[in-house]
């Protein structure tokens, strides 16, 4: 017969959420971005709500296929930087970065405002949600350099 390890993990009463299985955006797992040393020594971590934003972060600004583990990580944003920054450039942006929030963020927040606008040779992202852990709201904001002006 095939063993596989999920099936021994299943019946083994060692194993389990307590012991090791647990989801990457549990608080054990908010190590602030970029990486950074706290004053004790040790791995600097964050809050709930810095760990979102930098979630975010890391999502809008990561080309897919960038990161070898999860290739389709991203939104295409950084593509989108090379042209000028027009309301057609912030329009296109917008509907990507809905969907890539909803894709790998699901079920750490809930996407409740998106506005992206042209701001002189930038795009502004704004993004509104709810934490679904603790129901908490929260904002972010992000400003994206373009290659030009409109």
């Amino acid at each position: 017969p095939v063993h596989r390890r999920a099936d021994r993990d299943a019946a083994d009463p060692r194993c389990g959420p307590d012991t090791g299985d647990r989801d990457m955006t549990d608080s054990a797992y908010s190590i602030a971005f970029p990486y950074a040393f706290a004053a004790d020594g040790l791995t600097a971590q964050v809050d709930r709500a810095a760990l979102v934003t930098d979630l975010l972060e890391q999502l809008l600004f990561t080309r897919q296929g960038e990161r070898l583990v999860r290739p389709t990580l991203g939104c295409g944003l950084p593509d989108l930087l090379f042209g000028p920054s027009s309301p057609e450039t912030a329009e296109a942006a917008r509907m990507p970065i809905q969907v890539a929030v909803q894709e790998f963020l699901s079920r750490e927040i809930e996407l409740t405002a998106l506005d992206v606008r042209a701001v002189e040779a930038a795009l502004i992202i704004d993004i509104a949600y709810m934490i679904r852990s603790t129901g908490e709201d929260g904002t972010a904001s992000f400003r994206a350099e373009t290659g030009g002006g409109p």
